[in-house]
């Protein structure tokens, strides 16, 4: 009886990895058509703005922005930002310490809110992206899943809504407004900021510059190949 549960639980667990890297692997090339929030959103206002948009067609100073809005270290960690995690609970967890990676992990492959059975599942795939997929392929994916509002899903979308451009026409400025909704997409406006989302806004400015001029873009810069 022991023996044969043991065998199913293995069984299972092997049928759970292959699930996991079949998933990986199919969406390190083929783009997800939607994901579980974007559905929900789409079931709750009967509509949702949503097109894909390749990386390379993105302004640089876009991705510079959310890099250093949300994951500044994202050339440098393999899925964890180790330092960003001490910092985190040294501030009694008041500040959050999830990377890019994470965040494509949880928003293409679980859903929102807080459990512990979702943050492991997030730990287990999160190596495996980072394995699987190039830097440039993590990025790209946030980029057009991200919400930037209510409704307004990827870079695309929010560049035409709020600004009335291509992604690749934004200016540092408004790539930095765009970056300083994503921690509260539904009560952050890029167009109508509050003092606060302009600070962070001023801020993001700053920082993207930043890490253009110490190499921390690198990564996701070169639209040359993969990075």
């Amino acid at each position: 009886m022991i023996r044969a549960l043991r065998r199913l639980l293995w069984r299972t667990a092997l049928i759970a990895a292959a699930a996991a890297l079949l998933a990986v692997c199919v969406f390190a090339v083929f783009d997800p058509p939607v994901t579980r929030t974007m559905a929900e959103e789409r079931r709750r206002l009967g509509q949702i703005e949503h097109a894909w948009v390749p990386l390379e067609e993105v302004a640089p100073v876009m991705r510079r922005s959310v890099v250093a809005a949300e994951d500044a270290n994202f050339c440098l960690h393999w899925g964890f930002d180790l330092a960003a995690i001490r910092a985190a609970i040294d501030a009694g967890a008041t500040r959050g310490a999830s990377t890019i990676t994470q965040q494509t992990v949880k928003n293409v492959y679980l859903w929102q809110g807080r459990s512990w059975t979702r943050k492991a599942l997030e730990a287990l795939l999160t190596p495996l992206v980072e394995l699987i997929w190039s830097k440039r392929r993590i990025l790209e994916v946030y980029l057009n899943v991200a919400e930037f509002g209510e409704g307004v899903f990827g870079v695309r979308a929010a560049a035409m809504k709020y600004f009335g451009v291509a992604a690749a026409d934004l200016t540092p400025r408004q790539a930095a407004l765009l970056a300083a909704v994503l921690p509260a997409p539904r009560s952050r406006s890029p167009v109508a900021p509050d003092a606060a989302t302009r600070r962070r806004a001023a801020a993001i400015m700053d920082g993207a510059e930043t890490i253009r001029r110490d190499g921390r873009s690198a990564c996701f810069e070169d639209d040359t190949g993969k990075s």
